[in-house]
This record gives C-alpha cells, sequence and structure tokens, in this order.
C-alpha cells in the first residue's frame, strides 16, 4: 500500500508551510505529497493568509525535495486552459525530475467560481470540457518531438500546435480521474486515467466505485484500464484520548463538501479501518493533513501504522 500526503491550502496557508510539511513528508518516507487546488476554503473562515496556486507551489516544491511525488487531488478543468496546463504541468515535471502524478476534476464548487469571475457552466458542459481537456492535455504530451498537435472540438481547438515542452515521463504523468459519479467519471478513468481516486467516503462506496471503472472499462473496450486504485481518507491519530480529539475535531467543521466517515482512534485503530480499504480493492491511500503544523501527527502515521498495512 502506498501512502501519500493530502493538503488543502486553500484553507489558508503560506509556501513555508507547505514546503515544511512535504520536505518533512519526505524525510518519513511517504510515498507522495498532494494538495487540492482551490482558491477558497469551503468551510466558514476567513482563508488567512490566502490560498496558494497549485502549480506554483509544486513547481518551488519540487525543486526542494529529491524523492517524493508530487500532484494535484484534483486541477479543476474550469480553471486553465488545456493546452497551458499541459506545458505548465510538463514544465514541472521537468523540474521534478519525473515525479508528477496529474490529477485533474471538472471542477465543482461555484462559489469560487462566482468570487473570482471563473465562467462555471452546467454540470453537463463542465464534463464535456474535462473529456476534451483530458484528451489535449495527453496528446500534446503523446505527440513525437517535431510532430504538431491538432483539435477540433466542441469547446477547444488547437491547431498545428508544438506539443512542447516535453514532460520527462513517457509519455506524460501519469493520469488520476477522481469522483464518486456512478457514469461520467468511471468512463472517463476509463477512458484515460492510469489512476481513478476515491474523495473521502466509506470502504463500501469505494467498492462500488472500483466496480463502475472496471466495469466502464470493459465496456469501452480498454485493455489496461487504471493500475491504481486511490482513496481519499480522513485520518485523526493519537497516542492519547487528548490527541485523538483534538486531531478529530477538525475533521467536524461545517463545509460545503460532503460529510466524511472520519477514521480516528490510536494507531491498531487506524491499522485495522485502513486495511479495510486495501481489503475493498485499495492500492494507494491519501491521508488528509488538515494542520500543516502538525508534524507529529504524520510521524505517528509513519512510524506506527503504515508499515503495518498490506
Amino acid at each position: 500500500m502506498r501512502v501519500c500526503v493530502f493538503t488543502e491550502p486553500h484553507r489558508g496557508a503560506t509556501f513555508d508551510e507547505l514546503l515544511r510539511a512535504a520536505q518533512h513528508a519526505e524525510a518519513a518516507g511517504y510515498h507522495g505529497f498532494f494538495r487540492a487546488d482551490h482558491f477558497m476554503p469551503m468551510h466558514r473562515s476567513d482563508g488567512f493568509p490566502g490560498p496558494t496556486d497549485a502549480w506554483v507551489t509544486l513547481g518551488a516544491i519540487a525543486r526542494e525535495t529529491r524523492t517524493i511525488r508530487l500532484g494535484t487531488l484534483l486541477t479543476s478543468a474550469t480553471f486553465r486552459h488545456p493546452a497551458i496546463t499541459a506545458i505548465t504541468v510538463a514544465q514541472v515535471d521537468e523540474m521534478s525530475n519525473g515525479r508528477i502524478d496529474f490529477g485533474l476534476g471538472a471542477g465543482w464548487f461555484g462559489a469560487e467560481h462566482t468570487a473570482l469571475g471563473i465562467p462555471f457552466y452546467t454540470p453537463r458542459e463542465r464534463f464535456e470540457r474535462l473529456d476534451e481537456q483530458l484528451q489535449i492535455i495527453t496528446g500534446l504530451w503523446a505527440t513525437p518531438r517535431g510532430e504538431r498537435y491538432s483539435f477540433d472540438g466542441k469547446h477547444y481547438q488547437l491547431q498545428d500546435a508544438l506539443a512542447l515542452p516535453k514532460p520527462v515521463q513517457t509519455p506524460g504523468p501519469p493520469v488520476i480521474v477522481g469522483g464518486r459519479g456512478a457514469k461520467s467519471t468511471p468512463r472517463l478513468a476509463a477512458l484515460y486515467a492510469d489512476e481513478y481516486n476515491v474523495p473521502p467516503d466509506s470502504v463500501e462506496k469505494c467498492a462500488t466505485q472500483y466496480a463502475l471503472v472496471r466495469e466502464a472499462s470493459e465496456k469501452h473496450g480498454r485493455t489496461k484500464p487504471p493500475v491504481v486504485l486511490g482513496a481519499s481518507v480522513a485520518v485523526a491519530c493519537g497516542r492519547t484520548d487528548a490527541e485523538i480529539k483534538e486531531r478529530h475535531a477538525l475533521m467536524q467543521q461545517v463545509s460545503a463538501l460532503p460529510s466524511e466517515d472520519a477514521i480516528y482512534g490510536p494507531p491498531d485503530k487506524v491499522i485495522k479501518e485502513l486495511t479495510r480499504f486495501a481489503e475493498a480493492g485499495a492500492t494507494k491511500l491519501y491521508i488528509r493533513l488538515r494542520d500543516l503544523s502538525d508534524l507529529d501527527h504524520l510521524d505517528l502515521l509513519a512510524s506506527e501504522v503504515i508499515p503495518h498495512l498490506p
């Protein structure tokens, strides 16, 4: 089981805080350090000191780390033009020497789009745009050097693009598609993804979603379905009741997100609960780090939980 740290800087974070957490996670032996791609908190907060841009942050962290994988859960297709996204991510992949995993989603948080003047579109159009973006980004990366790339879609058109720069990874960084949807998300994961990720939810929901992706892969004739099945989990582990209570309280904040089944308790209980995700088919876990300054939580999980997972 590969275990990554997942952070939510839109709640308010500085680059220095993110870098410190990423370097600490690398030293502790975590497989990856991932971040959300949002510009506003979903819960009641002034958001101070403000959000940080996902790809600016990851590019800088890439130059200050050596082994840990880096990526987004998930970059919103509404935030950036796909050709620009392809260039940005390829550059960060080069800056990291091939350590990027690229998560892309349709976008869902309408309030931040309204606040920042970003077009939000209908759900149907968002998924249409996501489909085209996945085609364009992977197409640009896969185009051989010296050749050009064109695309004529409903929402995006490219003509004789240079398809440069190239990422270090070939044909490109692993693509992550995630979500809880029963139709569009499994289809897109089946068609384009190297990894499918389920946002924080129950073990039963994860197993159901994994089955839907496998079914979609068979339906669309894909011979190589997503080889990685991921699950994001909210975890509050502690050595004492006081530690557990304090960390678990952070998971109970009212939010625009769906309610989460947080895993909380001492290490032995957390091991048991996380093992259930592996039994449901998950091969990669993303542990949500709510408090970027609580590095002791990362150490506790790294030393007393992760070594005992399947």
